[in-house]
């Protein structure tokens, strides 16, 4: 699997939705969401080790994926590579 920024996107329909804030959590850990999945009923956010470690259970399940993973190298540098 690719694990570049972006790397969910061949998931991701034509569904829009809000852009992920600071204020969105990872429903795992805490940490800030890069990932939203949209599921039947209700949606999950997730950091981006946290989606990368639950891509292939989500990925049938998930009627829309939300990837923002990409931002991470924007907001944080190479070196937020190594973290996630």
């Amino acid at each position: 699997m690719d694990l570049a920024p972006g790397w969910l996107y061949g998931s991701v329909t034509g569904t829009m939705t809000q852009p992920l804030t600071a204020a969105d959590r990872c429903d795992r850990c805490g940490a800030q969401a890069y990932v939203r999945v949209v599921l039947a009923v209700g949606e999950l956010l997730f950091c981006a080790h946290h989606a990368r470690e639950h891509a292939p259970k989500f990925a049938e399940l998930a009627t829309h994926v939300q990837d923002e993973t990409d931002r991470l190298l924007a907001e944080h540098g190479a070196g937020a590579g190594a973290a996630i």
